[in-house]
């Protein structure tokens, strides 16, 4: 998965890099917490990072900050990585709205395990993002058929939300799923074939046994 990281000391931003592309990420790195902020706001911006607590322009718990003031239904997985290990300084973090925490020097089997939870969140996340988009769509369906529909007194066809009048089976074909079976019911039948009807036919190849 792509993962931004935000770390301003060389050797350490190499190592954390190097570590993650061998495990098949694909990594956006920046120097600073402005660089990351600025990343952190792309439409298509990284859904995990990786962010150093001490940073120049902005540290990693206002980067946090920041971020999750940010209105989205697809919210990044944010790890705060630190060499500070008072535990206040470790709430601090996550009150900042940080997801977890991963101190500093890293381990690698622990920041594995780390980021297998961010993206398990992370597809959770989509996942149930995916769900919510879908029953919005299907409620605004059930609206728009429960609301008031703008029908013709004369032929009948229904004005749809652009002002275009269209025939009955295409508005409700293109506001729900329904598919139509044309039939002809039993009086349009007596009117177009007066001659083939029969006394007791109820449509077009439906006779009573």
């Amino acid at each position: 998965m792509r993962i931004l990281i935000a770390e301003d000391d060389f050797t350490s931003r190499t190592v954390l890099a190097g570590v993650l592309k061998k495990e098949g990420h694909e990594v956006t790195a920046t120097v600073n917490g402005a660089e990351a902020w600025q990343a952190l706001q792309q439409p298509d911006a990284p859904l995990l990072a990786i962010l150093d607590w001490m940073m120049p322009e902005m540290n990693g718990p206002e980067v946090v900050r920041r971020v999750r003031s940010l209105p989205t239904n697809r919210p990044p997985h944010l790890i705060i990585l630190t060499s500070k290990s008072d535990k206040d300084d470790i709430i601090a973090g996550l009150e900042a709205g940080a997801n977890d925490y991963l101190a500093k020097p890293f381990h690698v089997g622990e920041l594995r395990a780390r980021i297998e939870v961010g993206r398990r969140m992370v597809e959770m996340q989509a996942a149930l993002a995916d769900k919510i988009e879908e029953l919005r769509e299907a409620l605004d369906q059930i609206k728009t058929l429960r609301g008031i529909v703008p029908i013709c007194a004369g032929c009948k066809q229904i004005r749809d939300d652009r002002g275009y009048w269209n025939q009955v089976e295409v508005y409700v074909r293109d506001h729900t799923e329904a598919q139509f079976s044309h039939g002809i019911c039993p009086d349009c039948m007596k009117k177009l074939y007066p001659g083939l009807c029969k006394e007791g036919d109820d449509a077009v190849g439906n006779r009573p046994a």
